[in-house]
């Protein structure tokens, strides 16, 4: 029987809204069944849910016809005779309330035009979603066990640009002071002199004082002097030159004297004061450097650093802190470290035997940065560094770890592994089979995301790395001390992963050479933050030198000696070269006092020196009855030494004399300071001197250093 069209339409309005209705209840509680239908009726309705997406594309109309007419089922009454018991209760009791109270029922239709949204999921959308998400939490998002097998990256093949190593003559024995010249060249030296000498004269006028321009072969001495300190330290500088028992340091007085060497410490400087001024007027500005006092030197000493060592294909990135409590814009402070306040750098060495490839001085915000982060920028900038090649494994902490930087590297074909904090971002959220509170030691759980690699290892704390070379677990074993049931200390063999195994065996080289610049490190305390970076400078010379020293006897096949007996020979390598102090020239004054000292009274022994007759092959007994050799005597004052070489005498002749003897117009109440030098052993004034070794030597009731020297010297017995 066709019906007409308008019992057609109510019909089908009819239809429409037992469905909308049904879904409404069926969003609000699944337990509900409207009346009327059965359980037949709401499994025809999911079995219809294709039917019904047509009415979820429909016109906004039409869907706001449909949320009336589920209101209007909603607010018949036919339908709430058949809910159960608990919803109609809990209904009337809501709408008894908010009628005493005179608030507004929270299921009004608003709320229920929201509650029982058409764009809600459905729950075919739902079962869809809880069988999609435990599958990708199994297979991607849980941290597996060691018993797992995980699959092994592809291995770097390493391809460094030169050969591995010092590059120099590798069959060539150089020495020290050769080695250190490398960093500190002639280039270095002369516009430390330039600088410094510019500076003083500038300074010297402000403050009415005299300066002596420096020589390069003062600016040797002075850092042999520097180098010394480091080896025997004291609390003040003025103390290597007491001539006291408890301060009595004869190198220093035969290098330079103490006036000297601070004069040249206060004028010290490594850049030109005139381009100095011109760089202030830009501060505030892109084009101010901060560095610029230092600038020169700082980049000739990098440029070596490059090219006499080409690193191993494991290195290290890592912080150093350079103390220093002078007043400059980028001091930083670190709780954490064992030197808190001082100069922050960002050091690449090589992690085999710590020499230092590249660095540089963290001053805050510098250049463009790139948004990723300062660890990101820092390790990026270590990293460019020309001739280096490919294949590098490199090995950072915490600070500089992270998903963005090692992908990043792999695709400059570097492979990294360090440790890694969790809120990192890229950092695996998920719990699932995650590592407990109290694991047992040896606990180990890993993830890995394409090439990335996240593993956790409990040893006596939890520990996180992040690794684009290794896998997961390779049969690796570590000794651990632990205590029995009974209380006694045995040995225990835990598994261990091989990133942890390798980033403690290879992240260590900028420790070692901040180890190796802390056994005779050469800083001083000064008021002026580039003297403090000058002496570091120093340190990283020193230590790259006697490195290459190392590496260049390892193959060779050679003793290289210790880090010790290196600085001891570039240190006397150093002072040979440099100038001579006045102090060590008390001969050539007392020559111009006294003339009357002739050549004959003096039986020379060598050729070359002057005689009124033809030099003649003295006896034995001459020889053992002459003084000491006029030669021997001026070679060994010109070196600053206390010995003779080659003449010895029984001491004969040795009487002491005063200096005012040979003077004119001398006061009687003068005689005892008159023409006074400083004596040769205690370095204290003294008017009286050796008339045959023509040495000032003290000669009072409290100091007889007349006697001590000459027995000291194998002169008197």
């Amino acid at each position: 029987m066709r019906l007409s069209g308008s019992e057609g339409e109510e019909e089908k309005l009819q239809s429409e809204e037992e469905s909308d209705s049904e879904n409404c209840h069926s969003s609000r509680d699944e337990d509900y069944v409207p009346a009327g239908l059965g359980s037949g009726s709401v499994k025809k309705a999911f079995a219809d849910e294709n039917s019904l997406d047509d009415d979820w594309n429909c016109s906004p109309a039409k869907r706001r016809a449909s949320r009336r007419q589920c209101r209007s089922v909603y607010a018949s009454s036919t339908p709430l005779k058949s809910t159960s018991k608990t919803w109609k209760g809990d209904s009337s009791d809501r709408e008894v309330n908010n009628a005493a109270t005179g608030r507004k029922s929270p299921f009004s239709s608003n709320s229920r035009k929201r509650l029982f949204s058409p764009s809600s999921n459905t729950p075919s959308k739902k079962r869809q979603r809880q069988d999609v998400e435990p599958e990708e939490e199994n297979d991607e998002d849980r941290w597996r066990n060691i018993d797992e097998e995980d699959i092994e990256p592809l291995q770097p093949r390493f391809k460094p640009q030169r050969d591995v190593g010092p590059q120099l003559n590798r069959t060539a024995s150089y020495t020290p002071l050769e080695l250190f010249q490398l960093f500190f060249t002639t280039t270095v030296i002369s516009t430390l002199v330039k600088n410094t000498n510019t500076y003083g004269e500038k300074k010297s006028q402000s403050l009415k004082q005299r300066w002596d321009p420096v020589t390069a072969a003062d600016m040797y001495s002075y850092i042999s002097l520097v180098l010394y300190m480091g080896i025997a330290p004291l609390k003040t500088l003025k103390d290597f030159w007491r001539g006291s028992a408890l301060f009595r340091f004869p190198f220093p007085a035969s290098v330079m004297p103490c006036r000297r060497f601070l004069a040249i410490s206060r004028g010290l400087h490594m850049n030109d004061p005139a381009k100095e001024a011109a760089n202030n007027l830009k501060k505030g500005t892109r084009g101010y450097d901060r560095l610029f006092k230092i600038r020169p030197l700082y980049d000739q000493i990098l440029e070596a650093c490059h090219t006499y060592f080409h690193p191993h294909q494991h290195i290290s990135i890592d912080e150093r802190m350079v103390a220093s409590k002078a007043r400059f814009g980028f001091r930083q402070y670190n709780k954490n470290k064992p030197t808190r306040w001082g100069f922050k750098l960002y050091v690449l060495a090589d992690s085999l035997c710590g020499y230092t490839l590249n660095f540089f001085v963290y001053v805050g915000k510098d250049g463009v940065p790139t948004g990723k982060g300062i660890s990101y920028d820092a390790v990026m900038r270590l990293l460019n560094i020309p001739f280096l090649g490919t294949g590098y494994k490199l090995y950072v902490d915490n600070f500089y770890t992270s998903p963005t930087l090692f992908l990043d590297l792999l695709k400059k074909k570097i492979w990294a592994c360090g440790t890694i904090r969790s809120n990192v971002s890229g950092f695996p959220k998920t719990k699932t089979n995650n590592t407990q509170e109290k694991s047992p030691r040896g606990t180990i759980r890993w993830l890995r995301k394409g090439d990335l690699l996240f593993v956790k290892w409990f040893d006596t704390r939890e520990v996180s790395l992040c690794s684009t070379i290794h896998k997961a677990y390779s049969n690796d074993m570590a000794k651990r001390k632990v205590k029995n049931k009974d209380g006694q200390w045995t040995v225990a063999h835990v598994t261990i992963p091989g990133c942890v195994k390798d980033y403690n065996k290879y992240m260590g080289g900028v420790d070692l050479s901040d180890a190796l610049i802390g056994y005779y490190n050469v800083l001083h305390k000064t008021q002026r933050w580039y003297k403090t970076m000058f002496y570091h400078f120093v340190d990283i010379a020193t230590v790259n030198a006697f490195i290459l020293h190392k590496q260049l006897c390892k193959m060779q096949n050679r003793p290289a000696g210790t880090h010790k007996r290196f600085r001891e020979n570039l240190i006397l390598s150093l002072a040979r070269i440099g100038s001579t102090p006045r102090r060590s020239g008390p001969l050539q004054l007392m020559q111009c006092i006294f003339p009357f000292m002739e050549p004959m009274d003096l039986v020379n022994t060598k050729p070359g020196v002057l005689t009124t007759e033809p030099p003649s092959s003295p006896s034995n007994e001459e020889l053992a009855l002459a003084p000491p050799c006029q030669e021997d005597v001026n070679q060994n004052v010109s070196s600053g030494e206390e010995t003779f070489a080659g003449c010895k005498a029984p001491g004969l002749g040795h009487l002491p004399g005063y200096f005012f003897e040979k003077m004119s117009n001398v006061s009687s109440r003068k005689r005892a300071t008159a023409g006074r030098r400083s004596c040769v052993v205690c370095k204290r004034k003294s008017p009286v001197y050796c008339s045959t070794c023509l040495k000032t030597l003290c000669f009072t009731t409290l100091r007889n250093c007349y006697s001590e020297w000459h027995r000291m010297n194998n002169i008197c017995i």
